[in-house]
C-alpha cells in the first residue's frame, strides 16, 4: 500500500473539481467568440472567476487564470520589472523562496536588475525590519506567505504594509499556503496607494486539488504589469490566448472547498503531524524539526536526520511505502542541497540530510503509522550509506 505524504509537491485531485471539469469541457465554445456558445462558454468562464474573487476577496477583474503557479510568479515578476518606473532597478528577495521565483529574478538580473537579498531568520522566516530596510527605491519586491520547504508562516500582512509604506509594488508568493491560511487580497492590500504595496499574488490550482495546469494570478486593478504573452486583448491583455474555461471550473470549485474545510482541516492536520514529528524523535532521537514550531502550514514537517543522506533516506522510505520528499517538487531529481535550510544558517551537510513530510485532506493516522514503523530502520542504513560515501 502506499503511503503519500508529499502534499506540498501535489494533492490528489478532488472528484467534485474533475466533475467541474468533465461538465464544463462539453461546453461549446471559445469565450471569446461573440455567438451564443460562445457566450455561453464566456458567462461559465465569468462566473468561476467571480466565485475565486469571492473566496479570496478580490475583485473579480483581478482574477487572471493562467497554467499554475510558475506562470503567474514569471508574469509577476517580469511584468512588473518590465513596467517599472525609470531608476527604479532593484529586486528585493528574501533567500529562501521558490526557485520559480529565484530563477526568474536571476534572469532579470541578467537584463540588468539588483538583486537586494534579504537574509531569512535560522526558522526560514522573513524578518520584516530586515525587508523593510531593502525597500526603499526598489523597482519591486517578493516574498512567499509560507515557505514551501520549511513551512513557516510569514508575516504577509506586515510584508505588504512595508511595502506600501515605501511605495513599492510587491508580490506574494501564496502556491504553499494556499487552502490551508486565510488569504484577502482586499485586506493584504490594506488601504495601499495604487500600484504600489501588494499588488500580485500567485496560486496554484493542483495544490488545493484542482487539476494540474490551471492557476490564478491576483493582479491589483492598478497594478503595471507588462504582459508575458501577447495575441489578444483576454483578461485585461495580461494573458493572451483562448481562455481555459474547464480549467477555471476547476480551480474556483476545488477553491470553494479547500475554504469550506481549511478550519477544521487545519486542526486534524496540526494534530497528525505532532504526532509524526513526536513519534519521528522518539525513534529517530538525534532528527530535528526545522521551520518555526508554532507558525507554519498544519501539514507539514521538515525534518533533519543529522549524518544521513537524505536521498538514500527518501529511497528507503520509498521502498517501504513512503512516499516523501527532499525539498521542492521542482527540484526533484536533482542532487543539490537545499538553499532553504543552507540559507537558515545550517552547513551543505544538513542541507543534504532533511526530508519534508506533508500532509493533506486524503491523508490517514495509517500514514503517519507507515512513516514510524519504517523511519528507525531507515535512518540507520541512511546513516550507514553516507558515513561510506564520506570515506
Amino acid at each position: 500500500m502506499r503511503h503519500y505524504l508529499d502534499h506540498a509537491a501535489t494533492t490528489p485531485l478532488r472528484p467534485e473539481a474533475r466533475d467541474a471539469w468533465l461538465t464544463a469541457s462539453e461546453t461549446i465554445g471559445n469565450a471569446s467568440s461573440t455567438h451564443g456558445a460562445g457566450q455561453d462558454a464566456r458567462r461559465l468562464l465569468e462566473e468561476s472567476r467571480e466565485r475565486v474573487a469571492a473566496v479570496l476577496d478580490a475583485d473579480p477583474i483581478e482574477v487572471v487564470f493562467t497554467s499554475g503557479g510558475t506562470e503567474s510568479i514569471n508574469l509577476a515578476l517580469q511584468g512588473l520589472w518590465r513596467s517599472r518606473l525609470d531608476g527604479t532597478d532593484a529586486i528585493v528577495l528574501p533567500d529562501a523562496e521558490h526557485h520559480a521565483t529565484m530563477d526568474t529574478v536571476a534572469a532579470l538580473a541578467d537584463e540588468g536588475a539588483l538583486v537586494r537579498v534579504v537574509g531569512v531568520t535560522p526558522s526560514a522566516g522573513i524578518d520584516v525590519p530586515s525587508f523593510a530596510a531593502q525597500l526603499p527605491g526598489a523597482a519591486l519586491a517578493t516574498a512567499l506567505v509560507a515557505n514551501n520547504e520549511a513551512g513557516t508562516l510569514n508575516d504577509a500582512s506586515a510584508l505588504s504594509a512595508a511595502s506600501a509604506d515605501a511605495g513599492v509594488p510587491f508580490h506574494l508568493d501564496a502556491v504553499a499556503a494556499l487552502g490551508h491560511v486565510a488569504l484577502s487580497f482586499r485586506r493584504l492590500r490594506s488601504d495601499a496607494a495604487p500600484g504600489v504595496g501588494l499588488v500580485a499574488m500567485s496560486l496554484a490550482g493542483h495544490k488545493i486539488g484542482a487539476p494540474v495546469g490551471v492557476g490564478v494570478l491576483v493582479a491589483a486593478r492598478t497594478a503595471r504589469l507588462t504582459a508575458l504573452l501577447r495575441g489578444g486583448a483576454q483578461q485585461r491583455g495580461l494573458r493572451a490566448g483562448t481562455q481555459d474555461v474547464a480549467g477555471a471550473a476547476a480551480f474556483a470549485t476545488a477553491l470553494e472547498l479547500a475554504e469550506a474545510e481549511r478550519e477544521a482541516e487545519a486542526a486534524r492536520l496540526s494534530a497528525m503531524r505532532d504526532r509524526l514529528v513526536t513519534g519521528i524523535r522518539a525513534a529517530v532521537p538525534a532528527a530535528q524539526l526545522l521551520g518555526d514550531p508554532i507558525h507554519r502550514l498544519p501539514g507539514n514537517a521538515h525534518v533533519l536526520f543529522p549524518g544521513a543522506v537524505g536521498e538514500s533516506l527518501l529511497f528507503l522510505l520509498d521502498v517501504a511505502g513512503v512516499a516523501a520528499s527532499t525539498g521542492s517538487a521542482c527540484q526533484a531529481g536533482v542532487a543539490e542541497p537545499s538553499h532553504v535550510v543552507m540559507a537558515m544558517g545550517r552547513s551543505e551537510r544538513d542541507a543534504r540530510s532533511v526530508l519534508r513530510f506533508s500532509l493533506g485532506r486524503t491523508s490517514t493516522d495509517a500514514d503517519v503509522d507507515a512513516v514510524l514503523a519504517a523511519i528507525a530502520d531507515a535512518y540507520l542504513r541512511a546513516s550507514g550509506s553516507g558515513t561510506g560515501a564520506r570515506s
